[in-house]
């Protein structure tokens, strides 16, 4: 059944068939997480390989009552790309926070996680926000006036070009207010076999994540890519500091989405993701750029992973 013009996103339709026209055809990275993309990335995190997720988990546990004293007293936490919300009941336990604010733009997936927040902490008010938060979002009323710290881990901030993590910086500021904290997990830089075994498990749980993209196109756009022309591919970009998700063509391939038809020849990729790695001065500068003051930072002992909490501080007049 074809879908109707009401049924369809916008934005996503919007983002593939401008993406998939560029010289160099790319998609936001957003759009590989419906449903079942986001039940594949929870399989992700707990695959051997993925340290990112089991690093900061552990730092999180090790260093949560120091954090907990620094960041939050009778606030309001806003979690951004809330996800299954895995890392949340740890935050929440150490804060006890006044109320909880997932967002994410799955919207099944997040009333779900919130539901079982909510049963797990019956004293906290839980509201969740389905939304883009890379777009205009509305924080619920009930609150105005509390204190807020914002939480942005999983090193998502990597999934964004600096100009754009720098961008979306700025927006969290705007969304939060100024003198709102963010606590903030960025990945770094490490032994390219090990960055690219994180993002291409030999269990293919990885391929099927980027894969998914493809059926989604099919399923919500009424295409007919073939997917077995396409497959899963992690590079590392070295001057650009980042790991690179591709779907490599396999073959020369035509497909249709909708009415427009698009050729790739064999080896053509669609670029998908990326997850950029800092070092710590590289993410203090990232911070400040965009307009968060670093606070404090914690790390493992093997220097993987860093957790950091930062302040919107009030612009000052001079240096």
């Amino acid at each position: 059944m074809l879908k109707t013009l009401e049924t369809i996103d916008p934005a996503f339709r919007a983002d593939v068939i401008n993406g998939l026209s560029e010289p160099i055809p790319a998609i936001p990275a957003r759009w590989l997480y419906d449903r079942r993309g986001s039940e594949l990335f929870d399989d992700i995190t707990r695959l051997p390989s993925y340290y990112p997720t089991r690093t900061e988990t552990a730092l999180l546990e090790a260093r949560m009552n120091e954090i907990a004293k620094k960041a939050c007293d009778g606030c309001a936490i806003v979690e951004f790309g809330s996800g299954s919300s895995t890392k949340t009941p740890l935050l929440l336990r150490a804060m006890k926070p006044r109320a909880y604010v997932p967002i994410d733009i799955s919207g099944d997936y997040l009333r779900e996680s919130a539901a079982r927040v909510d049963e797990e902490f019956p004293d906290i008010a839980v509201h969740p926000v389905e939304a883009d938060f890379t777009k205009q979002v509305k924080l619920p009323g009930e609150i105005d006036g509390m204190p807020r710290l914002g939480f942005f881990p999983g090193s998502t901030i990597g999934n964004f070009v600096p100009r754009s993590a720098t961008d979306l910086l700025r927006h969290f500021r705007h969304i939060l207010g100024t003198g709102a904290k963010l606590l903030i997990g960025m990945d770094r830089v490490k032994p390219v076999e090990r960055l690219i075994a994180a993002y291409d498990d030999p269990e293919g749980v990885t391929s099927e994540f980027n894969l998914n993209l493809l059926r989604r196109i099919n399923r919500e756009l009424d295409a007919d890519i073939p997917i077995d022309a396409f497959r899963h591919e992690a590079r590392w970009n070295d001057i650009l500091s980042r790991v690179e998700m591709h779907l490599a063509a396999t073959r020369d391939v035509e497909f249709r989405i909708e009415d427009r038809r698009f050729a790739f020849q064999a080896g053509d990729t669609i670029h998908t993701e990326n997850s950029h790695k800092y070092g710590p001065r590289g993410a203090r500068l990232l911070l400040l750029a965009g307009g968060w003051t670093p606070l404090a930072e914690w790390a493992d002992p093997q220097e993987d992973f860093a957790l950091i909490l930062a302040e919107a501080q009030r612009n000052r007049f001079a240096p």
